[in-house]
This record gives C-alpha cells, sequence and structure tokens, in this order.
C-alpha cells in the first residue's frame, strides 16, 4: 500500500489549510474559504500553487496569504450557562422565601466507569451552587435491574425530589429503555421518557420537559438573537439523546429542517445549504469549511479527544466541526470546550426547578 504524501499528511493532521487539491504535476490547488459576504474581490478564490518535489519534504510547510477573512461571533456558552445559574439561583431563592421548597435533584449511578462518576461528581457541584438539594444512590456494576428500579420508586415517590436522572451508559446487562420509563414523567428532568419525546414531536402538545444538551443549543441561539424562524436547518446525527430532539426543537421554531446521518448520501451538499448548523455526530473535524454556507451559524455538540503530543494530557478535545476552517466562513460558532458543554448542566438546573414549581404551583 503506498503511504500518503507528506501533504496529504498534513492536511489530516492540520485541519487550518484551506482545501487543497493536486492538479498537476507539483501542481497544488488551494481552494479559499472565506467567501461570500466577507470575500475580497481582489482575491483569487482558487491558487494553483507550483513547487518542486524538494518542496514537499515532511519539514515544508506550504501557507496562502488569506485576506479578508471572516470576523466570526463566537458563541460563549460559559458565560451564557453562568447567566442562568445566576438567574436559576435567585428563583429558587424566592421560592425557599416564599412557600419554603427548595428543588431536589436525584441521581441514580450504576456502575463504577471513571467518566460518569466524574459527570455526577459535577452535576452535584452544580446543584449545591445554584442552591438545589441533591440526592445520590450509587450501585455496584452487578446490580440487578430490580434494584435499580427499586430506587427510582423510592425516588418517585418523594416529594422532596423533583427530578431524577439516571446517569447513562448503564451496565451491558440492564435494559436501558425499561429503566428509564420507570421514572415518573413528571420528574423526567433528562426528558427521555417517551411521552415528553412523543409530546415535542406533536404540534398541539408541550412535553414537561426537553432534553438537556438540545434545550442549550436552543437556548443559546435566543441568547445570541439568531432568528431561526423561516431559516434552513441542519442537524447532523440523529440520536435520540441530541439530534432527534434538536431537529424537533428547531421544527417548533419553525425552521426547515434536514437531517444528516451515517447512512444520507451527499451530505456536504445538504449542509452547505443551512443557515444553521447543530452537529452532533460525534467524529472529530468531520464538517469542514467546504460543507458551510457562508455566513452561517454553528453549534458544534461534538466533544472528541485526540492525540496531542504538545498538551501536558497527551490530548486535546475538539468538535465535529474543524474549528479553524468554520471561523473563516461562519458568522458565529461554538468553540469546543466551552460552547455547548457547559449549557447542558445548565439546563438540566432549569428543568429540576421547572418541576419543582410546577408540582408546588409556584409562579
Amino acid at each position: 500500500m503506498a503511504s500518503s504524501s507528506p501533504i496529504t499528511t498534513m492536511m489530516k493532521m492540520n485541519c487550518s489549510l484551506p482545501a487543497a487539491r493536486l492538479v498537476g504535476p507539483h501542481q497544488i490547488q488551494f481552494r479559499c474559504s472565506s467567501v461570500g459576504p466577507f470575500h475580497n474581490p481582489s482575491f483569487p478564490r482558487t491558487i494553483i500553487a507550483r513547487a518542486t518535489p524538494s518542496a514537499f519534504s515532511s519539514s515544508s510547510v506550504i501557507t496562502a496569504a488569506m485576506t479578508g477573512e471572516t470576523s466570526v461571533k463566537v458563541i460563549d456558552g460559559k458565560k451564557v450557562a453562568k447567566d442562568i445559574r445566576d438567574e436559576i439561583t435567585a428563583e429558587i431563592s424566592r421560592m425557599k422565601d416564599s412557600i419554603g421548597v427548595v428543588p431536589g435533584l436525584a441521581v441514580i449511578l450504576v456502575g463504577e466507569r471513571k467518566d460518569s462518576a466524574t459527570y455526577v461528581r459535577n452535576k452535584k457541584k452544580a446543584c449545591e451552587a445554584v442552591g438545589i438539594k441533591s440526592y445520590e444512590v450509587c450501585l455496584p456494576e452487578n446490580s440487578t435491574e430490580e434494584e435499580v428500579l427499586k430506587s427510582i420508586s423510592g425516588f418517585n415517590d418523594d416529594p422532596m425530589v423533583h427530578g431524577i436522572l439516571v446517569q447513562l451508559p448503564l451496565p451491558s446487562h440492564m435494559n436501558e429503555q425499561k429503566i428509564l420509563n420507570a421514572v415518573c414523567i413528571e420528574k423526567d428532568v433528562d426528558g427521555f421518557h417517551p411521552l415528553n419525546i412523543g409530546r415535542l414531536a406533536m404540534r398541539g402538545r408541550e412535553p414537561l420537559f426537553v432534553p438537556c444538551t438540545p434545550k442549550g443549543c436552543i437556548e443559546l441561539l435566543h441568547r445570541y438573537n439568531v432568528e431561526i424562524k423561516g431559516k434552513r436547518a441542519v442537524v447532523v446525527g440523529r440520536s435520540n439523546i441530541v439530534g432527534m430532539p434538536a431537529a424537533l426543537l428547531l421544527q417548533r421554531e419553525d425552521a426547515t429542517v434536514s437531517i444528516v446521518h451515517s447512512r444520507t448520501k451527499n451530505p456536504e451538499e445538504i449542509t452547505r445549504q443551512a443557515d444553521i448548523i447543530i452537529s452532533a455526530v460525534g467524529q472529530p473535524n468531520m464538517v469542514r469549511g467546504s460543507w458551510i454556507k457562508p455566513g452561517a451559524v454553528i453549534i458544534d455538540v461534538g466533544i472528541n479527544p485526540v492525540e496531542d503530543t504538545t498538551n501536558p494530557r497527551g490530548y486535546r478535545l475538539v468538535g465535529d466541526v474543524c474549528y479553524e476552517e468554520a471561523s473563516k466562513v461562519a458568522s458565529a460558532i461554538t468553540p469546543v470546550p466551552g460552547g455547548v458543554g457547559p449549557m447542558t448542566i445548565a439546563m438540566l438546573l432549569s428543568n429540576t426547578l421547572v418541576s419543582a414549581k410546577r408540582i408546588h404551583n409556584f409562579e
């Protein structure tokens, strides 16, 4: 099998380079992504660069002087999440002073996965910071479904608990659907109960809760005054947790919605039509600059570790969207990390507060 040329290898490693292809002996064609309303007419969209074979050595760096780049707006999820947490803190204080009720969130953790334990710990800290009472049940990996269901039943009946979250994934011997369905719909702050999803999908019906990550995506669009009504939106990914409910939420906002998934033909062509892109596919740097319509708004849900020997941890986190390329084309984009991630926990806290207010008829 022939080895990759140095320039091909370099492009795979660095997604900040413009799109390029070989067009002749020792010739490379660079297609600039800085086009559309921010394009400098005096700068060609395509550059043909000539180079001798020695110029393709691995130590060489080929660059093109880019002018007229987009001034992209960074959608700051950390700041928005902090604003939301501050609003929740004030509302919980008002609720406690008025009727003496403190919202409660119960989390059930099964097994000893380090990532799941970290998520649960972060949720507990977030609850304490805004004044939500947290409850926690940690069960061993070899627990039975009956033991998990018993814990859920106890929290369903506990008037001090207003939200119940089962940390996923569950051990392989458990029926995830059966366990999630056991959560009382009035306390389903994750929004995964089929009745909540069904109501989300139907016009004229309102879910009690919306899944936290998709809800956070839409909240970012609202807080940055991004118009959704009448716009073309593409969701990359169709998971039950993010992609599918995100598409339903966009449809509720009167966007024209397409979903790109693993069986979609010509995903680049479809995505390039979008005014709004929400990507939640879990593939690092999959959405390239050439996939993006100039001026589009991008919400990148992906958070993928990639090897980075310069980082003390040995890796860095990137999104589904190639940030370096996308930021030259889009009008606004979420960073990774610091974009959608902080919003997920903020929306969980929001859903818990909404549940407590609903249960106690507090306005």
